[in-house]
Order: structure tokens, then C-alpha cells, then sequence
């Protein structure tokens, strides 16, 4: 990026150097690092060249020998994503609007307010700033195959992540089913992230925690004295997320009234604010989640059918954490590293292996924030580098009391048991660098317990 101390650099090109040079001292007064030229041929060679190079264009249309047109043709030649922003009178309108179509980002008419010039400048700079990130993005999923901020590489992970990837780019309505904690949330911010609007707000919201009477009022805003209490108006969410997008969290205990407002919003593309007279228009694309079975309670008239059809254009289902139990290792060693970055005071470093088979054993009907509220809860009480069995929650162990002095654990369905350690085995020793020292170490067991367990699980033995 050509810029001093962090300013975005301008090429100001306009055969009258007085216009460029105003127009330069106005862009630097606002922060950038503007260049006037005058000689467009000379500018032709720099913006060909790329040398020095610059962040952004802005170009008169009309010029002598070179005109606009050529300077916007050897920019997106030599830099495609740097935003050009052609000048012109009023009478060439129709030759600014041929520029749009040739490449051009915006085009204004003379004259102009240097303010105005400056919003469109900062508003490209930040789209080809958002799309350079998208790009980084798409080359590390290619790479992974997975969101990068979403822990898991189970078959049934992948295959979520993957729909999730394909339906992300898109504006259609999108609805998140599966049980309480699966991380629904998290996947709608990971959608949005991914998306054409991840420029725009995401902005969330839990249709069960909110009263009726109140959460009109949070989604489509009210007017000023629409009821009592209300002194001044209020947009609304909608509103607030114009432009992004909208999470309809636990959307299966909307009431049936408010049902009726979302579905008219849904199809109009406007609301009416509590109170008011007027439509709103918003461009929102709605993410819903809900851990309820949407389609019965339709058939009990307790759910809009029309409604349901709108929202599950495409359905997503989020599995429960004892689907994916492979993904177990990784994501305690993730949630310990978030654990630990929140509390520098405790003294966790690493899960004992005892403690690991037994998380690995338990079922997690909590899914994955029962998960990570138990890493945060041992790292908070730890006492020491190890957390043992005996820190674990009682809960974990079912009808089987922790240890307390060592005693070794048991658990009736001892071949599941065996299989969770030859993954979590298998797993430590993929992270280790297949060393198998360090494995054994990490495990705390000996080389020949290692040995039975990757070669029972079908690796080979380390040699």
C-alpha cells in the first residue's frame, strides 16, 4: 500500500493543476496523502507502472491527449482492485456512467464537495480493504476445506461446514436447526462473515428473552409517544441492520402476532415502526435459528406455515456434540487456550490424560457450551499445571463418584472408553509431529501403552 504513516495515497489527476491542487489540499486536510498532477501522459506512465503506487484515482474525464478513460483502463490493468473515481461536467454524463461499466467505482459531477469526494474515497478504500480479506480467506479455506474460526474436522463437521460455505454468499434466508449449545450462534456469525455483507452491521437478537409487548418495539422500532415510556423514537433492529445481517435467535417462540409482522417484513422489504404511519424500507438478509421443531408446531397452528417457508429456504442442521465426539481433543485444547488467555492467573497449563478420557467418555447434553463452560470452570478452581480427575465436575461422571486419591476410573461401557482414548491417542500424536516420545509424554503413559493404542486404532507403530 503506498501511504505515509498509514495515509491512504491519492493520485488527484486534472488537466487544471489549480482544480488538482485544490482538490489535494481538501483530501489532505482529511487524512489522505493526495498527489496532484496535471500532465495526464505523466500519470499514465505512473499508474501503468505502479510506480510509485498508489491506493486510489481520482481522475478528470475529459483531458487532452489522454483522457480519463485511458488512465481508468491502465489502473485496473495494473492494480484491477484499486477504486478509480472519474470527474466530469454535467454535460458528459452519459461518458462517467460508460466509465462505471468499464470498471470505474463512482463518478462525481463538478462541481462537487470535497466531503462528498472524501465519503466516496473512504467507503472504496474499506470495500477493497474487505476484499482483499475475503480473498485470504477463500485461499484458507481452500486450503482447509473448513471455516477457519470454527473448531472441527469431524466427517459430520465437514459436511456442515461445507453447506454452510455454499449458501454463506448468498442473500437467502437461512435457517439453523439443532439442540441448545451446539454453537447455532456462532455459525450464523461465521455465515455473515462470509458473506457479500459482512461489511454491513450483524446484528442479533433472542425472540425467547424478550417480552412481546417489548420486542415489536426491539425489531421494528416505534415511533416517539407510540406507548407508554416512549420518549423519543427508536429504529429498530431491522433498521439497524441495513445493509448486513439479522439473527433471529430461538425464532420458534416468536409469538403469532409478531409472526405476522416478520412475514410481511419478509416480503415487502419494509417495516412499520410501533406507533407509525409510514413503511421503512430495509435490506436485511434474515438468519434464523431455533431448537425446536418448527414443522410440528406448524401442524399445531402454533407456528405460520408461510412463515416456516420463508425462513427454511435453506435449512441447516448443527449436530449435537455426541455426533462428533471426534472433535472432542481439539476443542478442549481450544477452549483450555481461551480459558487460560482470559484467567494469565491460573496455573492450567494442559488436561491430565485421566481427566481427558473422562471428558472424552461424557456425553455433553449441554453440546459444546456445557464443553467450554467446563474447561472454564477448572481453569479458574485449577491448583496446579495438571488438571486431574479429581478437578473435573461431578456431573461428568455420571453415577460413578470422581476419584479422590488416585483411584482409577471405570465406567460400564469400557470399549467406548477405549475407542475415545485410541482417538484422542491418534490425535496427540498427529499435533506432536508423530514424535513419539513427546506423545507419550503428553499422554503420560509409556511407549508401549502408545504403541498398542495407535496400532489398535489401526496406525501403524511408530518406528
Amino acid at each position: 500500500m503506498g501511504a505515509s504513516k498509514g495515509k491512504p495515497t491519492v493520485l488527484v489527476v486534472d488537466d487544471r493543476l489549480e482544480m488538482a491542487e485544490s482538490i489535494a489540499d481538501g483530501l489532505n486536510d482529511a487524512g489522505f496523502l493526495a498527489v496532484p498532477m496535471a500532465d495526464a501522459r505523466a500519470a499514465l506512465d505512473r499508474i501503468a507502472n505502479d510506480d510509485p503506487p498508489a491506493d486510489a484515482i481520482v481522475t478528470d474525464l475529459r483531458m487532452p491527449g489522454v483522457d480519463g478513460l485511458a488512465l481508468l483502463d491502465a489502473s485496473l490493468k495494473a492494480a484491477p482492485e484499486r477504486p478509480v473515481i472519474v470527474m466530469t461536467a454535467y454535460g458528459a454524463i452519459d461518458t462517467a456512467i460508460a466509465s462505471i461499466r468499464r470498471g470505474a467505482y463512482h463518478y462525481l459531477t463538478k462541481p462537487f464537495k470535497v466531503e462528498e469526494l472524501v465519503l466516496f474515497l473512504r467507503r472504496a478504500l474499506e470495500h477493497r480493504a474487505v476484499e482483499r480479506e475475503a480473498r485470504t480467506l477463500r485461499k484458507q479455506l481452500g486450503a482447509r476445506g473448513v471455516l477457519p474460526e470454527i473448531v472441527g474436522n469431524s466427517r459430520v463437521m465437514r459436511d456442515t461446514l461445507d453447506l454452510v460455505l455454499r449458501v454463506a454468499d448468498t442473500d437467502t434466508p437461512i435457517l439453523l436447526l439443532g439442540e441448545t449449545g451446539t454453537g447455532k450462534s456462532m455459525l450464523a456469525r461465521a455465515i455473515h462473515a462470509h458473506s457479500s455483507r459482512r461489511a454491513g452491521p450483524f446484528v442479533a437478537i433472542n425472540c425467547a428473552s424478550i417480552p412481546e409487548q417489548l420486542l415489536e418495539s426491539e425489531l421494528f422500532g416505534h415511533v416517539r409517544g407510540a406507548f407508554t415510556g416512549a420518549t423519543a423514537a427508536r429504529s429498530g433492529l431491522f433498521v439497524e441492520a441495513h445493509g448486513g445481517t439479522l439473527f433471529l435467535d430461538e425464532i420458534g417462540d416468536l409469538a403469532p402476532a409478531l409472526q405476522a409482522k416478520l412475514l410481511h417484513a419478509l416480503e415487502q422489504g419494509t417495516v412499520r415502526p410501533v406507533g407509525g404511519s409510514r413503511e421503512v424500507r430495509v435490506d436485511v438478509r434474515i438468519v434464523s435459528a431455533t431448537h425446536r421443531e418448527l414443522r410440528e408446531l406448524a401442524a399445531r397452528g402454533q407456528f405460520r406455515p408461510d412463515l416456516l417457508y420463508r425462513l427454511e429456504v435453506v435449512s441447516i442442521t448443527v449436530p449435537a456434540l455426541r455426533h462428533r465426539s471426534e472433535d472432542l481433543p481439539a476443542l478442549i485444547e481450544h477452549f483450555l487456550e481461551q480459558s487460560r488467555s482470559r484467567h494469565p492467573r491460573s496455573p492450567a497449563q494442559r488436561i491430565s490424560a485421566g481427566a481427558m478420557r473422562v471428558m472424552l467418555a461424557h456425553a455433553w447434553p449441554g453440546n459444546v457450551r456445557e464443553l467450554a463452560h467446563v474447561i472454564e470452570r477448572v481453569v479458574v478452581l485449577a491448583k496446579g499445571a495438571e488438571i486431574g480427575e479429581d478437578e473435573l465436575p461431578a456431573a461428568l461422571f455420571g453415577a460413578v463418584a470422581p476419584p479422590t486419591n488416585g483411584a482409577a476410573f471405570e465406567v460400564r461401557e469400557l470399549a467406548d472408553l477405549r475407542e475415545m482414548q485410541r482417538r484422542y491417542a491418534r490425535w496427540v500424536f498427529q499435533q506432536m509431529g508423530e514424535h513419539r516420545g513427546k506423545t507419550a509424554e503428553r499422554l503420560g503413559i509409556d511407549y508401549k501403552t502408545l504403541a498398542r493404542l495407535l496400532r489398535d486404532g489401526g496406525s501403524e507403530e511408530p518406528g
